[in-house]
């Protein structure tokens, strides 16, 4: 009698990075929960609002939940640098340029 064939084990590397579970800053229209759900999961970010609402609907938990994950959720990192609420460290660090110097013109002739 045979051995079953059972497939190879995996290999043996580095595991794929999960992101955070983060409120999305760019696909957002209230709050940004579903935008960052969907960045989480892969799932659109249409069919978690679709799912909210159903949710209301059908036990009125959907509103609770999504105001419970808004406030847990912290707010995903922002997409453009030097927005409000986002570390300038970078422009800091620079030296400010010296002011120019001003040139003496020359005396118009006589």
């Amino acid at each position: 009698m045979e051995p079953p064939s059972w497939p190879p084990p995996p290999p043996e590397g580095p595991q794929p990075v999960r992101p955070q579970l983060r409120r999305s800053r760019t696909d957002k229209i209230l709050g940004g929960v579903n935008g960052g759900l969907a960045e989480y999961t892969g799932i659109d970010a249409l069919l978690w609002r679709v799912g909210f609402v159903a949710l209301t609907l059908a036990a009125g938990t959907g509103v609770i939940v999504y105001l419970l994950l808004w406030v847990l959720m912290p707010a995903g990192p922002s997409p453009y640098p030097g927005m409000p609420g986002t570390a300038v460290a970078a422009r800091a660090a620079k030296p400010a340029l010296p002011a120019p110097r001003s040139r003496a013109s020359p005396s118009p002739p006589c």
